[in-house]
């Protein structure tokens, strides 16, 4: 018998979830982690008595109500919601695309306004859309693409639209109504006390390891555990045998100042090109909080080199088919399980990946 049952490499939600829902089966669980921290990219600082989000923002949603039940068994979330602003040259324009956006583009006041500049703008892209700028044409016209989404996903994908799949932007919400609700899903808000309330109850029966390399120190910590849920990169596990899989990266500045409102909103995007960063976060907002000072990030989108933190897979048809060779050897593997975004190679919302985890807990456990 090996001291665990399950060694669980990297601390995120999709960890979490698996060692939270293991342990209330009577499961051994050792957490090995890179980072100082558990809670992987949903981890929060406590600067100015704000709970900053130190690894960009995250909003919970979801229209899973098993989801929703479940991380509400482990913190209470407040009424957040998501309405994100637009900076073009000063111009602020409400996100989603919606009636709000099209009246200060336009001004206009009516849905068949709308409908109708959008129709004559995307006049030009016949047939299916072939990539990213296409999509974005087809959907919003030419206007909005030009301000709101050119420079933005430029920067955030560091390559022209004209490059890029057409598939990133289907993502994006456009709607005929005056709602500033970014999504669409029923249940949203963020956790009271921020998300390391979340990660706490999660990890609090495991045993961890912070500061410690899996993949440098592999065969000792396999010997430990029955099992490895393995959440780091799937082409690092492989050690790279059929090359690398790309990724994007972010560059985070944080800084304090001395005001109680530094921009009125939790996040204002920058979409022209020449700002070097793609958004500023003012934490307190997520929370309401009326601390008298603030705390903002601005987010800079970088290249990712080995050493840095992978954040978004560059899922092109290069990538997925690079993706899929590595991810018939992981099939091969009998006790490794790979989940998670970086064990999946996909871009995951934080409800996705609670779902992906209590699936494979499910057919793991045989809960």
């Amino acid at each position: 018998m090996k001291k665990y049952d399950y060694v669980l490499v990297g601390a995120g939600l999709y960890s979490g979830v698996f060692a939270y829902l293991a342990a209330k089966q009577g499961k051994k669980c050792l957490v090995v982690e890179r980072r100082n921290h558990l809670g992987g990219n949903v981890y929060c600082e406590d600067i100015e008595g704000i709970h900053v989000h130190k690894y960009g923002a995250h909003i919970f949603h979801t229209s899973n109500r098993k989801v929703w039940d479940f991380v509400n068994q482990l913190a209470e979330f407040n009424r957040y919601t998501n309405s994100p602003m637009a900076n073009f040259k000063g111009q602020m324009y409400n996100m989603p695309f919606n009636m709000n956006t099209f009246s200060k583009m336009w001004g206009i006041s009516t849905p068949a306004q709308a409908r109708s500049i959008i129709e004559e703008q995307r006049k030009g892209i016949q047939g299916e859309p072939k990539n990213l700028e296409e999509q974005a044409i087809s959907l919003v016209g030419m206007d909005i693409y030009r301000k709101l989404v050119k420079g933005y996903t430029e920067k955030q994908w560091g390559r022209e639209c004209r490059d890029l799949p057409a598939f990133i932007i289907k993502r994006l919400p456009v709607r005929y109504t005056y709602d500033n609700n970014y999504f669409n899903d029923r249940y949203q808000g963020i956790p009271m006390g921020g998300y390391n309330v979340i990660i706490e109850k999660l990890f609090e029966n495991c045993d961890v390891e912070l500061e410690k390399d899996y993949l440098k120190d592999k065969e000792h910590y396999d010997s430990l555990g029955e099992k490895v849920i393995y959440t780091g990169t799937i082409d690092g596990y492989f050690d790279y045998c059929y090359g690398k899989l790309e990724y994007r990266s972010l560059r985070f500045e944080t800084e304090v100042k001395d005001t109680d409102n530094y921009q009125g909103v939790a996040v204002v995007n920058y979409t022209d090109r020449e700002t070097p960063y793609t958004r500023i976060i003012e934490h307190k907002h997520f929370e309401f909080g009326t601390q008298e000072k603030t705390v903002i990030t601005r987010e800079y989108p970088v290249t990712w080199k080995e050493g840095m933190e992978p954040y978004y897979p560059v899922n092109d048809e290069k990538n997925q088919a690079l993706y899929q060779k590595y991810a018939e050897l992981a099939a091969g593997e009998t006790n490794v399980l790979f989940g998670g975004r970086l064990g999946e190679y996909k871009y995951y919302d934080m409800d996705k990946v609670i779902e992906s985890a209590m699936n494979a807990a499910e057919r793991e456990l045989g809960m």
